[in-house]
């Protein structure tokens, strides 16, 4: 009879995350700051993904659709 061999799982090394790079979601104009797009739901505070032909807010799941910068892209191809 033989033995089984008992495979103990330990700690999990730790992975670093991406970071958020909150500074592409801001324009400077001058001597002014603009933000970029915000979710209409939630408020100024959470700002909008950019996808392919989208809008999206990942907090509330608002989407829109067309989205201009996309289209403008498209236009000059």
């Amino acid at each position: 009879m033989g033995k089984k061999k008992i495979v103990k799982k330990g700690k999990k090394p730790h992975k670093n995350q991406p970071t958020s790079k909150k500074y592409s979601k801001y324009k400077i104009s001058g001597d002014k700051v603009t933000r970029e797009r915000f979710c209409p739901r939630c408020g100024p505070g959470i700002f909008l993904m950019k996808g392919k032909g989208r809008l999206y807010c990942g907090k509330c799941h608002y989407a829109e659709f067309g989205d201009s910068s996309s289209e403008e892209k498209g236009k000059k191809k």
